[in-house]
């Protein structure tokens, strides 16, 4: 399986690839208490609104049993809550799972290429906002769709860089700018100040859209496709073919 890292080595944050892994969890760890208001702040209090309208659209119903993988502190999770309830939280961050609080459903620390999860587990499954912070693409990909029941659904959501020269200067002054200082200046942490820094880095960099889909396709996912909202918030969307 050919390896399709998300984006190049940042080597500013960790001086090593081999590092990376190790580096995005202790940030994530060291910076959860604050993830809940960056992110009421970076989507303009939008968030939990787009999150289940997009759940809604791409197929989520009552009664589905759903894997929100890469949850962080649970936002994608709450969103689905309304819609059903059987739901199983997983992300490599403790600190993260640790300070989403929610007790309604089971929260499972795991790395998204090594799932601790049964084949065919899973009707439905999310990873929301955080496909830049995985180490292999093509593996993650592989496991959601061992999980996967089928006629599953896989549903990624992503924030995608502009191609335009203006586009990307306008999204980078926010994201990678204002964003982080307004971090700084209400949390006081330079660490957390450093995580926003990365995240903008990390969207700037990240592998087109056209390369997520064929890996997509590759996995196994059968009408992989993408829409798009305001621009540059990507919806991702694989199926499980039912004959597998």
């Amino acid at each position: 399986m050919k390896r399709v890292a998300p984006h190049p080595p940042l080597r500013s944050y960790y001086a090593d690839p081999s590092q990376r892994e190790q580096f995005v969890r202790d940030i994530f760890d060291e910076t959860a208490q604050w993830y809940d208001w960056t992110d009421r702040y970076l989507s303009f209090g939008s968030g939990p609104w787009y999150r289940h309208d997009v759940l809604q659209r791409q197929g989520l119903e009552p009664g589905m049993r759903m894997l929100d993988l890469a949850s962080g502190t649970g936002v994608v999770a709450r969103a689905a809550a309304s819609i059903t309830k059987d739901i199983v939280a997983a992300d490599a961050s403790i600190g993260m799972l640790t300070a989403s609080g929610d007790t309604a459903w089971p929260r499972v620390e795991s790395n998204a290429e090594r799932l601790p999860f049964r084949d065919a587990s899973f009707d439905f499954i999310v990873i929301g906002f955080a496909l830049r912070h995985f180490a292999d693409l093509a593996i993650v990909f592989a496991e959601c769709l061992r999980v996967l029941r089928p006629g599953g659904r896989l549903l990624i959501l992503e924030i995608t860089a502009p191609k335009s020269r203006l586009g990307r200067t306008l999204l980078g002054a926010y994201m990678g700018r204002v964003v982080p200082l307004a971090v700084r200046m209400r949390t006081r942490s330079a660490r957390a100040e450093n995580l926003y820094r990365y995240y903008w880095e990390t969207t700037r960099d990240c592998v087109r859209p056209e390369v997520i889909l064929d890996t997509m396709r590759e996995a196994g996912f059968a009408s992989a496709e993408r829409d798009v909202s305001v621009g540059i918030f990507s919806e991702y969307v694989g199926t499980r073919s039912s004959s597998c």
